[in-house]
């Protein structure tokens, strides 16, 4: 059997692996050793693993055939990479110099970078930023799963069952959800997971604030 169907879910944890150690030696050799030049080579493969994270789930796709809980979980893990991970790249990025810095003796950061530092220590900035987020990532949810169901069910009626009356998330099983087939239904149902951890930590913002240190 094919190496990289039997293991493909090794393959993928060893390439996050690697893609995680690539961005921390960029730091290093950017902001420890002053390599600029050098420590670009880090990004460049860091961008390689993720083509070849797209490239590895292709690949199962075209060789099983379906949309498997794997392709979908590195689907995601693109779509995060892409969008939210520059975000948290940025965060990164301002805490090894921060780190570093401090370690060498020098003032790595911007003032902006300590503006950005002191509104992250902001309780009321920081539940006021997860509420919106978690507000579009609500409304991208709703539109998203309303598509879903329209496709797997005949009328509002049918739609409104469904929702009064959750049975069928106890199933387990496309035929008796909202869902048009096995497929749309793994990605609505881990979508729905995702998006009530999502609000609920985003929330914990507004509800638990924290003191501002």
């Amino acid at each position: 059997m094919d190496f990289i169907l039997i293991y493909h879910w090794e393959i993928f944890i060893a390439i996050e692996v690697l893609s995680f150690i690539c961005l921390l030696l960029f730091g290093m050799f950017r902001y420890f050793f002053g390599k600029h030049q050098f420590s670009l080579i880090f990004i460049f493969s860091f961008l390689l693993l993720l083509l070849i994270e797209a490239l590895l789930g292709l690949y199962v796709y075209r060789q099983t055939g379906e949309i498997s809980t794997f392709l979908i979980i590195i689907t995601v893990f693109l779509v995060y990479a892409c969008t939210f991970g520059v975000v948290d790249f940025r965060r990164l990025d301002i805490w090894m110099r921060d780190k570093i810095g401090k370690l060498r003796g020098v003032d790595l950061l911007t003032e902006k970078d300590y503006r950005i530092m002191e509104r992250n220590r902001n309780p009321n900035y920081l539940a006021k930023k997860y509420r919106i987020s978690s507000l579009i990532h609500l409304v991208i949810f709703v539109i998203g799963q309303s598509i879903f169901w329209s496709m797997g069910t005949d009328s509002l009626h049918e739609v409104k069952d469904y929702i009064t009356d959750l049975s069928w998330v106890e199933e387990g099983t496309a035929e008796d959800s909202p869902y048009p087939n096995d497929i749309i239904y793994g990605i609505g149902v881990i979508w729905g997971i995702a998006f009530i951890v999502d609000f609920i930590y985003s929330w914990s913002y507004t509800l638990f604030p924290s003191k501002k240190e």
